[in-house]
């Protein structure tokens, strides 16, 4: 009585289905009566050809899960998400390209970079470089936690061709805890971007700054050039100095700060990297803070231009445990292997 109820509600609402809906409710109840004769003896057995059908058929016209009679709708939803995930999983393999990289390695690109918050994606890839890795700067700029822009360069040209026999210095002012200014010297070699020599001093004279560049240079390793700006405190002294070493004085033009470019650089890595962090008591205590610095600066702190090196050449470590010595209270950190 049941199945001949259900038969004239069928009946009464067929005028009101589509004509497609109704073909494929035929062609699921076909197909279902074509996999029965099919059986043998036991449960249904479904190729891949019917499971795809049946799928198919319930993608373009969801209401054939009313006619199913020898698979459980979920059944069939569950085929359909299935091979939903197989289909996104084989739009999304790899079609090769460049290797992944290393969880360790990630591991330590990640720590470096958040153990020296100052650091950039081109400094941790020379670290990288010296402790063996073979790995691009643009993966490591994926791992790190900040990046940097790299800065621009300048007279390129003349100095690629001059810079082992050019020298600059250059001054810079470092307020203490009790707002006295100190004034810290420099020089710097442009050929490895060595820091020569650093100093302080509360009354800068140009009878000091004579003596200081006399210091800086043996008399037969003293550079051809040296570029400084126009300050006053070069006076008559120095430049009659660097005339009897043998060095050429070479000032800039006025107002032009870019043309003693590589002074000013290392002062602003300077700045960056050390005294901006650090309060400083006096001049005994920011002279051997500076010299601290040097010493990194020189050994340890690799360069864009030296091809991800160290002013003083470090050798590349490939074998062995990586263990970290922090410098200057933690501000930096040196990695080398053990």
């Amino acid at each position: 009585m049941i199945g001949l109820l259900c038969f004239v509600l069928a009946v009464l609402a067929s005028p009101f289905k589509s004509r497609l809906r109704l073909e494929a409710e035929h062609a699921a109840l076909r197909h279902q009566l074509v996999v029965l004769r099919r059986k043998l003896h036991g449960r249904v057995r479904l190729t891949n050809h019917d499971r795809w059908f049946f799928i198919q058929l319930y993608r373009w016209f969801p209401s054939i899960l009313s006619v199913l009679t020898i698979i459980q709708p979920e059944t069939l939803i569950r085929w359909h998400r299935s091979g939903f995930r197989c289909y996104w999983r084989w739009k999304s393999r790899s079609l090769g390209g460049r290797p992944q990289i290393d969880t360790e390695l990630r591991v330590l690109i990640r720590r470096i970079s958040i153990e020296n918050p100052l650091w950039g994606a081109p400094r941790i890839h020379g670290e990288l470089l010296k402790l063996g890795f073979e790995v691009a700067q643009s993966s490591v700029a994926k791992y790190v936690v900040k990046r940097r822009k790299p800065p621009s360069r300048g007279w390129w040209t003349f100095l690629h061709n001059h810079a082992p026999e050019i020298a600059a210095m250059d001054f810079f002012v470092v307020p203490t805890i009790g707002f006295d200014l100190l004034y810290a010297f420099v020089i710097v070699r442009i050929d490895r971007r060595e820091l020569v020599w650093i100093n302080v001093t509360k009354n800068p004279t140009a009878e000091w700054v004579a003596r200081q560049i006399t210091e800086a240079f043996p008399w037969d390793e003293a550079p051809g050039y040296m570029i400084r700006d126009r300050d006053r405190i070069y006076g008559s002294v120095v430049t009659r100095r660097l005339r009897v070493m043998g060095i050429r004085d070479r000032p800039t033009a006025p107002a032009s700060p870019w043309q003693n470019g590589f002074a000013e650089r290392l002062i602003g890595s300077i700045r960056r990297e050390c005294v901006d962090h650090v309060i400083v008591s006096g001049e005994a205590h920011l002279r051997r803070i500076l010299r601290f610095y040097a010493r990194y600066y020189n050994e340890v702190r690799t360069h864009r231009s030296l091809d991800k090196d160290a002013p003083v050449s470090r050798a590349v470590q490939r074998t062995g445990s990586i263990k970290s010595s922090p410098i200057l209270g933690g501000l930096h950190h040196r990695y080398a292997r053990v």
